[in-house]
């Protein structure tokens, strides 16, 4: 899962094997979001969040809508299909696939190959 705002990317949190992401497991998500929004943002955060996530039944469950609700967080509709509502898949997610074909030994490997492509954006792409 990665979080990210118009000035690079917020979090990573990387899903152990073997486990869902649940409306809990995401409620959890969006707590230590806010936390990084408060440290990061330094007060730039003044009208709340407009938060844009895809259509997941974690991200609509109850239990995270009253999350979001308790955060302060404002979701923002996602269109199924929409290119121009989907940036991580059509402008983050793209540099990944070049890791594509290439065998790692451990989970650590793939998770420092992932963050050393994630780093390597240009900020512009933000």
């Amino acid at each position: 899962m990665i979080f990210w705002d118009q000035d690079g990317i917020l979090l990573i949190d990387y899903l152990p094997k073997g486990q869902t992401i649940t409306a809990e497991y995401y409620s959890s998500l969006l707590v230590e979001m806010k936390d990084i929004l408060k440290e990061k943002c330094h007060g730039k955060v003044t009208k709340g969040v407009l938060f844009l996530h895809d259509n997941a039944k974690a991200h609509w469950a109850l239990a995270t809508q009253k999350k979001l609700a308790y955060l302060g967080f404002q979701c923002l509709d996602h269109t199924p299909y929409s290119p121009d509502m989907a940036p991580s898949d059509y402008h983050l997610f793209p540099g990944l696939k070049k890791l594509k074909g290439r065998h790692f030994l451990s989970d650590e490997k793939v998770i420092a190959a992932t963050v050393t492509r994630l780093d390597g954006q240009p900020s512009e792409l933000f």
